[in-house]
């Protein structure tokens, strides 16, 4: 199996706090999620993260109009310059003071900043310039305000910017000295922060808007207006006036962000009530009055057309894209409010599913990383979730004292299952058959057994002598593993009523246990930080790994020693076998993800949860100078210092882990990963992460990774083979060499009349490689036909070898599952709504062309009847004998696939 996974996606936060970012194009869209940038791609429905992270949360960011450079800016003003198209990270600079705001020129050549009460214009960094030791050349420092800035920005020739600050002012600023005369202006008359200013279009009017909701309009104007237009104006009695005040009520609430876009005079004002309005200026009509929430909207922008608004919420973790015309949502997302409990994968390794503190359980799409659906119905926290093995079926377990099974193809809740007594469950396991559903408690000393047909609770297995703390069931075998706070794990045989060997004795509590997918082995993690591997048959140990040494603990800020001196979380709370069995990844409540070779007991990565410095956990080092006798100066509340009232509250609640127990000082959340699981693909494990839904994964095309190399198989002599039809030995060679590009050259070059002979004579040691390839090439692929007939013809010659080596297979299985249930059926699907819609057209053409054959047969004289008709008829029986031709063909090979789920079904019963 290979080892080198790397940090792929981070889902389950959409957005945390600070600027959204559109590119000029308007197709992507940038949001911060804490220390990372998350990048949505709005037009092809996709989305990554950036590698990078930050010390602390990011406070502002800010992309250049060619879209190649981006700076983001954390808390404590220390920025990061990226290349937004390499995905490098080029600079590190600490500006030394927090920065509100950070917007590059429109022609890209400078960056302002606002740091502290001070403005500062920098250089941007360019190749054409000579090279130099510092990246980043301050141009010009401009102060002037008494207060913290708030925003910028810059007007469309780039040579002046507009401040806004907390002293309740506006100031126009020159980026050169010469139009320093110009620029010498402070806009005043506000009473209370003024929130956004901004130019006109034609930059005759400046805007200014307060946090009240008072909107100032401003002219370079004289105080008179009978002034003769003939004679040479005198400019001294120019200055900047207000030509018109604007108010928009909206009772107590405040206003909270604004954005305008010069070109189409929009105004965009987002309160702390949750609502936003579009206003129309100079006239200051409104557009359009709507809510998202209850909850403040932190931030606002539109995009470079004036047709998509993006709006981020801090508190719910929410972002919007919306198109203010169609009245649409372009993009809907939000996260959990709480942290995440339990993730699991479904079989086919396309979605990722996780439930919450908040009842909620969400389904992420692994491609696209966005959200397909929330389901709601549990009224408490959910501890577990598990799939069935045909994956359209999702039990959850909750501490409302019931489990529930939830359809996946529907999205609806089917079936509840609870207890003779009112208890809370914390762990769930589904029987592979999916026949049987078990759940476990800490209230109770019993595994309570559920029939998923009739919904009843037909047994209880006792046994135990302590609160049961996990379940795992095996995927081969149908035998359940259960750990108790009693010291013991117990193998149970379901059907059999019975334990299939004694009681394993554990030496510590039993954290987290799992059980091999072939049933021969469970491993289990204790309070010790050991991971033990028991053999199920002999029930004897047969290896033991020390993890203390490996577990990256981290230190808190009210400690007053180092991470390698702490003893805080050395153990693991979560832990997963892969699929073949050769490696186990484990994580808990520390900064560090595990992953270990099972047969050489030894540690083969490490990967690190966040560098985040606002979460507690993260610190590896003592710094004494932040360290007086009351504590450390970070754990100082200095909100009451605070002049708004809204900045002075603290809204959170009391909590051990999550961060808000105020009573102990605890004010920070903790890293931790709650939940660990490799994908059935094998080519990537999700981590539930106080951060967020971490995904690692495997990067084939960057590995170059031959196969039976030889010295005379090369590139050139593949093409060779390939150009002298020896369309075998072509195909054998690129496998070879393993180069992604010159396999799809191959495989593209082979004619279909040649794909069954191929496919006879391919050597089974290439047959799970072509299908793995074939999977992946057909997500993106136009040829579904062409990639359906390869499939059908491997699985038609190869499937009694397969079927013998399932294990060596699962993984090119589940991907060609994946592709079948992602691509083909929505074919299928889509011909057969548009079967009716076919027959007419083609029969109108037909008989159109029938009609004006006719006519000039018969000089010009039109005869419909009766030759219409049955040209008529004899269209729709061939259309229907092709389509059932069709039809069976796809139904064909669907039965050669054991794991594909036709997801066609209404019965409940053939769900499960």
């Amino acid at each position: 199996m290979k080892a080198d996974f790397k940090f792929h996606n981070l889902l389950g936060t959409v957005y945390r706090q600070g600027d959204l970012v559109f590119t000029h194009d308007g197709s992507h869209l940038l949001s911060p999620v804490g220390n990372r940038v998350s990048v949505f791609d709005l037009v092809h429905n996709k989305s990554f993260t950036l590698d990078y992270e930050h010390r602390k949360n990011i406070a502002t960011m800010d992309l250049n109009r060619q879209g190649t450079l981006l700076i983001s800016v954390d808390q404590d003003g220390r920025a990061i310059l990226v290349n937004f198209r390499s995905r490098t990270v080029l600079h590190h600079f600490n500006f030394q003071d927090r920065c509100y705001k950070i917007k590059f020129s429109p022609d890209g050549k400078w960056f302002a900043v606002t740091v502290g009460r001070f403005l500062q214009i920098w250089k941007t960094p360019s190749v054409t310039e000579d090279r130099q030791f510092a990246p980043f050349v301050r141009y010009r420092v401009h102060a002037g305000h008494f207060q913290d800035l708030l925003s910028l920005s810059w007007s469309y020739d780039g040579r002046f910017i507009l401040t806004t600050s907390k002293d309740l002012t506006t100031r126009l600023w020159s980026v050169y000295s010469e139009d320093r005369e110009l620029a010498s202006t402070t806009f005043a008359g506000h009473r209370d922060y003024v929130m956004g200013a901004f130019f006109s279009h034609d930059q005759e009017k400046i805007y200014t808007l307060g946090k009240d909701g008072a909107l100032f309009q401003w002219e370079y104007t004289t105080k008179g207006e009978n002034e003769d237009q003939e004679a040479e104006p005198d400019l001294s009695k120019y200055r900047w006036r207000i030509t018109n005040k604007h108010f928009c009520f909206n009772g107590r609430n405040k206003v909270k962000c604004v954005s305008f876009h010069a070109a189409s005079n929009l105004l965009i004002i987002g309160f702390d009530n949750g609502e936003f309005r579009i206003y129309e200026l100079p006239h200051f009509t409104l557009l359009q009055q709507l809510s998202m929430g209850q909850n403040p909207v932190d931030t606002v922008t539109i995009n470079s057309t004036g047709e998509w608004l993006a709006f981020g919420s801090r508190q719910l973790g929410q972002l919007l894209v919306y198109e203010w015309q169609s009245e649409s949502y372009v993009l809907k997302q939000q996260g959990h409010f709480d942290s995440m409990n339990s993730l699991t994968y479904s079989p086919d390794g396309s979605r990722v599913v996780t439930a919450s503190d908040d009842g909620k359980i969400k389904v992420w799409d692994v491609v696209s990383g966005f959200c397909i659906v929330t389901l709601e119905g549990h009224t408490s926290s959910v501890t577990s979730i598990q799939f069935a093995k045909r994956g359209q079926v999702l039990f959850t377990a909750s501490l409302d004292g019931t489990v529930r099974a939830w359809d996946l193809i529907r999205y609806r809740n089917f079936r509840v299952f609870t207890s003779v007594e009112r208890i809370q469950f914390s762990c769930v396991a589904v029987d592979p058959s999916g026949e049987i559903v078990c759940a476990g408690s800490t209230d109770s000393f019993d595994i309570h057994v559920w029939s998923v047909q009739t919904g009843q609770l037909v047994d209880q297995l006792a046994g135990h002598e302590g609160p049961v703390s996990c379940l795992s069931f095996s995927q081969e075998t149908g035998t359940l593993a259960s750990a108790s706070w009693d010291r013991t794990i117990r193998v149970w045989s379901i059907f059999g009523r019975s334990q299939q060997v004694e009681p394993i004795e554990v030496f510590s509590d039993v954290l987290a246990i799992s059980t091999r997918p072939d049933g021969e082995q469970v491993a289990c993690s204790t309070l010790h930080g050991q991971l033990t591997i028991f053999d199920i048959a002999s029930a004897r140990q047969v290896g033991n790994i020390d993890c203390r040494k490996d577990i990256i603990s981290g230190r808190h800020l009210e400690d007053r020693f180092t991470a390698r001196n702490s003893q805080r979380s050395k153990f693991f709370t979560t832990i997963n076998y892969s699929f073949d069995g050769s490696a186990i990844v484990a994580g808990g409540n520390n900064n560090s993800i595990c992953l270990y070779d099972v047969a050489n007991e030894v540690l083969l990565r490490r990967f690190v949860v966040s560098k985040n410095m606002n979460l507690n956990g993260t610190l590896e080092f003592l710094n004494s100078k932040r360290l007086t006798e009351a504590g450390s100066l970070d754990l100082i509340d200095d909100a009451g210092e605070n002049s708004d009232l809204e900045d002075r509250i603290d809204n959170s609640l009391p909590g051990s882990n999550r961060g808000g127990d105020l009573s102990t000082r605890r004010v920070r959340p903790e890293v931790r990963v709650t939940s660990i699981q490799f994908s059935p693909t094998a080519t990537a494990f999700a981590a539930a992460s106080t951060e967020g839904l971490l995904v690692y994964s495997i990067d084939d095309t960057m590995v170059f990774d031959p196969f039976d190399l030889d010295v005379d198989v090369t590139p050139q002599t593949t093409l060779e083979s390939l150009n002298n039809k020896s369309y075998l030995e072509s195909l054998v060679m690129a496998f070879r060499l393993n180069e992604d590009y010159l396999i799809q050259r191959v495989y593209e070059a082979i004619p279909a009349s040649q794909i069954n002979l191929v496919s006879n004579s391919l050597p089974t040691v290439y047959v799970g490689r072509i299908l793995k390839f074939i999977a992946d090439y057909a997500m993106e692929s136009q040829h579904i036909e062409f990639n359906l007939l390869w499939i059908k013809a491997l699985l038609c010659t190869h499937g009694s070898y397969m079927n013998l080596h399932k294990r060596d297979f699962s993984s090119a299985m589940r991907s060609i599952q994946r592709f079948l249930g992602r691509v083909a059926k929505d074919v299928v699907a889509t011909s057969k709504t548009n079967t009716y819609a076919y027959r007419f057209l083609t029969s109108t053409k037909d008989d159109v062309d029938g009609a004006g054959d006719e006519q000039d047969k018969n000089g010009g004289s039109s005869s419909e009847g009766e030759n219409g008709l049955n040209g008529l008829d004899e269209d729709e029986k061939m259309t229907d004998h092709e389509d059932e031709e069709e039809w069976q063909g796809f139904e064909d090979k669907k039965k050669q696939l054991p794991l594909q789920d036709d997801g066609e079904s209404d019965d409940e019963e053939d769900l499960i």
